[in-house]
């Protein structure tokens, strides 16, 4: 439904990641007349597909990526954009699913109402004792009293610690959560964030715990149907097209592009490009200090081929990481299970993975594939037909206790910024930059 506001409106966005891209369509939903600019050729920023010529390999991600059914701005932008979720994203219930004899656990919520789901999952998890279940449900009870907040921030291991955490429970459950949402180490992550995720999954209705495996490649998980949805009514979107500069032209603004200088002038601007990059752009507009603060966390993900007959036992189960035994695995995922034209390929999931892609990739890659053939008792998993590892450096902050983000809102008319580090409640996560650029549009809006 658009506004009077918007209706006439001329908005650029800068930055064609995950935040921009639902900053743009859910403008373009109110009315506004939308320009996207994105420096690289593909939208999705560090969420998209990348096509590797030598090995030709097409569909494959910067990254592996889970969803869950809490992500309630994602879902609503996928549907708005048009993408049937049914179709795209494969549904299992909340779980934490270790190889079979591998020293890990079997816990799977079953699909019955809160909290009756989290009850059974917990009486019928396999691979903890008494004292693990016990520790479990003194955490998610307490948290829920707490309102699944604390008055002062503190490390997820202070955390841990004033909970009584058993040491198998932290190793198995809440260390492997922590770095997959968080992508910072329990020893320096925010408890309060990873409380709030804990809130919105163990601690929600079970279709917000829900897990959801994307089936298709990222950039077509949203950003190029929401580039579609854009230009279907009206809108343009410019890949391959960076913005270096912008003006304010009295009440208006202006965008210097690699290209040259826009035409048009426009009545807002947003800017959804990384904290770093946005910090230049604002350059003199604004106090970038708070935009430059950050420190960093790398994501590594190793993909390997094997035979299309080869399979893991589920779609994708935790790994024990053990870095002094180069073991580097947290996640492996078969994407076979997802996609028929990627039979035979595991994607291997390693957060946090500042020490691991110190070893260079090659040796990276034959580590995980020789823990991958230990802890599956599948000896062919050690040779694979080839591997690919993708590192993103910078793939997100690292959420710290107290860490402070800014706002949307720069405090001048008209200039709004967007992005995963943006002040919230999530981590730097796909539903935390959707929800960034969907409050950027409203600010505008």
């Amino acid at each position: 439904m658009s506004s009077d506001k918007t209706a006439a409106r001329k908005v650029a966005v800068a930055g064609g990641g995950w935040a921009g891209c639902a900053a743009a369509v859910e403008l373009t939903h109110r009315g506004a007349q939308v320009s996207l600019f994105e420096s690289a050729r593909e939208l999705g920023g560090r969420a998209r597909r990348v096509d590797i010529d030598k090995l030709d390999i097409r569909g494959l991600d910067n990254g592996q990526h889970i969803l869950i059914g809490a992500y309630s701005e994602t879902l609503r932008m996928m549907r708005l954009a048009g993408i049937d979720i049914d179709h795209a994203l494969l549904n299992l219930p909340l779980q934490m699913r270790y190889p079979e004899d591998s020293g890990g656990m079997d816990f799977v919520a079953p699909r019955l109402p809160a909290p009756l789901h989290m009850l059974l999952a917990l009486v019928r998890a396999k691979g903890l004792d008494k004292d693990d279940k016990l520790a479990l449900a003194r955490f998610s009870t307490t948290a829920r009293w707490m309102g699944w907040q604390l008055n002062t921030d503190c490390s997820v291991s202070e955390l841990l610690a004033r909970f009584d955490q058993t040491e198998r429970l932290t190793t198995l459950m809440w260390r492997p959560l922590c770095i997959a949402a968080l992508n910072t180490p329990p020893e320096r992550a925010s408890a309060n964030i990873f409380l709030n995720v804990l809130r919105d999954s163990l601690g929600a209705n079970r279709r917000a715990s829900d897990m959801l495996l994307p089936r298709m490649d990222l950039s077509a998980l949203f950003p190029r149907q929401a580039a579609a949805f854009v230009e279907q009514r009206g809108g343009t979107v410019a890949t391959g097209t960076t913005v270096k500069r912008i003006d304010r032209d009295g009440a208006q603004w202006r965008l210097e592009l690699n290209s040259g200088t826009v035409d048009a002038k426009f009545d807002a601007v947003i800017v959804a490009t990384q904290a770093t990059h946005a910090a230049t752009l604002l350059d003199g507009l604004i106090d970038t200090s708070s935009l430059t603060s950050f420190d960093y966390e790398p994501i590594t993900t190793c993909y390997l081929q094997y035979a299309a007959t080869v399979r893991l036992p589920l779609p994708f189960c935790a790994l024990v990481d053990k870095p002094e035994e180069q073991a580097w695995g947290q996640f492996a995922f078969d994407r076979g299970a997802l996609n028929a034209d990627h039979a035979g390929l595991i994607a291997v999931v390693v957060s946090a993975s500042g020490e691991a892609i110190e070893l260079g990739h090659e040796a990276l890659a034959t580590a995980i594939a020789d823990q991958l053939a230990g802890v599956f008792k599948q000896p062919e998993l050690a040779q694979p037909a080839w591997t690919k590892v993708i590192s993103e450096k910078r793939a997100t902050f690292s959420c710290t206790p107290g860490l402070m983000r800014p706002p949307n809102a720069t405090g001048i008319e008209g200039l709004v910024l967007a992005g995963d580090y943006t002040a919230g409640d999530y981590p730097a996560t796909l539903e935390a930059a959707t929800r960034s650029g969907v409050a950027a549009a409203r600010c505008v809006s």
